[in-house]
């Protein structure tokens, strides 16, 4: 079996989650903080929420609140439009974010200063790294090591990996192209859907994948 030339080196990810002092009441609020919120706050109520959103309505915390919290129907759709497998840069998400709110609030000033049921709470992740022992030299130990990892590994590596260098794409994928020369298996591995799919969905088509390569 073909060995990389450099290892795969395995990591242990936990997440402590921080409230901000920011929170809105309106969607005007709401568009003015996320013009100066932090980046960590961005991405955590975007990427990070991710898993939480698999079994309600909306795919980010922000359209969550702009339906449950705003009753802003069309808003909420077309912030869950924003899709994070376009997005390179935590800038770009948030211009995307806030366009999207100001859009809307020049098509329907009215709905700009109306209370919200409930205050949005900014929050952001703090995350936590700690590297293992364990190693990948081989696709056989990678998927090894995948169906072992935690959840939050799995989202550290596979996720949260995307706004690293290389840009766009997840720690497997750019190990396997960059380490074992398999630049159409880390094609494979990036097209798998993070976006609609839960995290053990996740980590069940990256062991297909790599299996189908294995064996």
């Amino acid at each position: 079996m073909k060995q990389a030339k450099r290892p795969f080196e395995f990591v242990a990810a936990s997440y402590l989650i921080r409230i901000r002092p920011e929170r809105a009441w309106t969607l005007t609020e709401l568009a003015q903080h996320l013009q100066a919120v932090s980046e960590a706050s961005i991405f955590y109520h975007t990427f990070q929420s991710l898993e939480s959103h698999h079994y309600t309505t909306f795919s980010n915390d922000f359209a969550q609140w702009s339906l449950a919290a705003c009753n802003e129907t069309i808003l909420a759709e077309e912030l869950s439009a924003i899709d994070l497998r376009d997005i390179a840069t935590v800038e770009e998400l948030r211009s995307a974010l806030t366009g999207t709110v100001e859009n809307y609030l020049r098509k329907t000033p009215q709905s700009g200063d109306r209370p919200a049921f409930e205050p949005f709470y900014f929050c952001e992740a703090v995350e936590t790294v700690v590297p293992l022992a364990s190693r990948a030299f081989t696709l056989k130990e990678l998927a090894e090591g995948i169906r072992q990892m935690s959840l939050h590994t799995l989202h550290h590596h596979f996720i949260n990996a995307r706004l690293r260098p290389k840009l766009g794409v997840s720690d497997f994928s750019n190990w396997t192209e960059d380490s074992l020369g398999l630049p159409e298996l880390a094609k494979r591995l990036d097209r798998i859907d993070f976006y609609t799919n839960t995290l053990e969905g996740v980590r069940k088509e990256i062991l297909q994948v790599l299996d189908s390569w294995i064996h």
